[in-house]
């Protein structure tokens, strides 16, 4: 067979890692100059920084099987530190009772356990309708803790109001997380017991994240494979309902046998030919957020210890600030200054995206100092990066959209569409790493996955340990 994988992220080379193991050869084409997807590591100012906070944790022994096979020992156990900026206070995240009544006060503790209890006793979102993010949170933490450590941020990342999001986003992201979790998980001793919005050590590979897809991607290339950077895919070519190969941007067209794809899923049906027109108008009814990462130079080893700060302050626009210094050594050697990134959210059509880098890079070390995080005078350099569709947006309703194109594509021949882009799910990057693995799976030994059924909100049936030497370690 020859195979194709468009799209060298995270569930596209752990899919053609998978598929070369197994003694197919496979082309691999990526829009970019690297590796890597969203979770891809660069050189800047002698150092080398992720695109945002991209920490590794799964309960998946498969997911964990790979990653160790490809990682080996060159990882390190992090101790996660982060902290929610509201009201120019810093909360401790997970949410700590001692912590919030010190620095909400009394009466803001008063009134958010009052808001807690009614919401308990007099449920303000009973027979409110089709459940939102909004309801969903306020059903489990009541309405003053939404509006303090949900509503801002969440408003900020999609761009829609909270009562307009899917609650499909609480349900992958929070899940069974409430204030009683998070008060229960206060005292407990049972570490591996929490919540995964709690995990407080998680695995990192010493020279950034992208490392495991710069080796998968050697891996790939030694054995026969190709990888074909600057090489973004136009479409997938179908006659009836069969793949038969692809069309690059510059109009060179290649035959396969079977498609991979990882590109954004509304670009792959609306460059597909013969879609029926309400396929089409469901694809476009569905949207990605952008994302622009703002890193500045930081003259200071020493600013402050967390991994990232979640920004949940209304007056200040920059929603998630990573420190750099405080991952891996490796990453700043012998550099003495600190690389933060401040991640933007907007719409293509917002002037926000296309504002000028300079005005962006002003605005970071003017909302830094606003922070009370670091001193503007601090700031001796500034890099933008921006990222085209990044996040899928739930809207409320989507599935109704996504439901004919899972259906149609479904019903093609030699196509697979998997990952966060491909398969419109928020995945992290164990979920596209085991997607990439399942999907080749099929491909080889025609085992049938429902690849649609993994995201986010995927129960592990097997368990992982994180063991106190810091190994990773697969449970039989």
């Amino acid at each position: 067979m020859k195979i194709a994988v468009i799209g060298a992220g995270p569930a596209g080379l752990a899919c053609a890692y998978q598929l070369t193991k197994a003694g197919v050869k496979t082309d691999l084409y990526e829009a970019g100059g690297a590796v890597g997807g969203l979770a891809r590591s660069f050189s800047l100012w002698n150092q080398t920084v992720d695109l945002g906070p991209h920490r590794f944790f799964s309960k998946d022994p498969r997911v964990n099987k790979l990653w160790l096979e490809v990682v080996g020992r060159d990882y390190s156990m992090v101790d996660r530190l982060t902290r929610i900026l509201y009201k120019n206070k810093l909360y401790q995240y997970p949410l700590k009772p001692i912590d919030v009544v010190g620095k909400l006060g009394a009466v803001e503790t008063a009134r958010s356990m009052l808001s807690y209890l009614r919401e308990k006793f007099i449920p303000e979102t009973a027979g409110a309708g089709e459940e939102t993010f909004e309801s969903w949170v306020v059903r489990r933490f009541g309405r003053r803790l939404y509006e303090i450590f949900f509503k801002t941020y969440s408003e900020k990342l999609w761009g829609i109001p909270c009562s307009e999001l899917d609650a499909d986003f609480a349900v992958q992201r929070i899940k069974k997380f409430s204030l009683y979790e998070a008060l229960k998980a206060v005292f407990s001793t049972d570490k591996m017991g929490r919540h995964k919005t709690l995990v407080d050590r998680f695995a990192y590979p010493v020279d950034g994240t992208g490392m495991v897809y710069e080796r998968m991607a050697s891996y790939v290339s030694e054995r026969g494979g190709n990888i074909y950077l600057k090489s973004p895919v136009k479409r997938v070519i179908k006659i009836d309902c069969e793949v038969k190969g692809i069309e690059l941007m510059d109009g060179k067209a290649v035959t396969y046998d079977h498609i991979v794809s990882t590109m954004p899923l509304t670009l792959l049906v609306l460059g597909l030919e013969g879609v029926s027109a309400d396929v089409i108008a469901a694809a476009q009814s569905l949207r990605f957020r952008n994302t622009i990462l703002v890193y500045l130079n930081v003259q200071s080893e020493n600013l402050f210890p967390d991994n990232w700060i979640y920004i949940h302050s209304p007056q200040l626009r920059v929603g998630r600030i990573t420190n750099f210094r405080n991952w891996s050594p490796r990453l700043y050697g012998g550099e003495k200054s600190s690389i933060l990134a401040l991640e933007y959210w907007c719409d293509e059509a917002d002037e926000f995206w296309s504002r000028e880098d300079n005005r962006l890079i002003e605005l970071g070390r003017k909302e830094l100092a606003d922070a009370g995080l670091v001193r503007s005078e601090a700031v001796t350099d500034g890099y933008v990066y921006r990222i085209n569709k990044c996040y899928p947006v739930y809207r409320a309703g989507y599935r109704k959209h996504l439901k004919p194109i899972e259906e149609y594509l479904g019903g093609i021949q030699g196509l697979t569409v998997i990952g966060r882009y491909g398969s419109f799910k928020y995945n992290n990057q164990d979920h596209s790493i085991l997607m990439g693995i399942l999907a080749a799976e099929n491909i080889v030994n025609g085992a049938g996955n429902n690849l649609w059924a993994i995201n986010t909100d995927y129960e592990y049936q097997e368990s992982a340990l994180i063991t106190e030497t810091g190994l990773v370690e697969l449970s039989t």
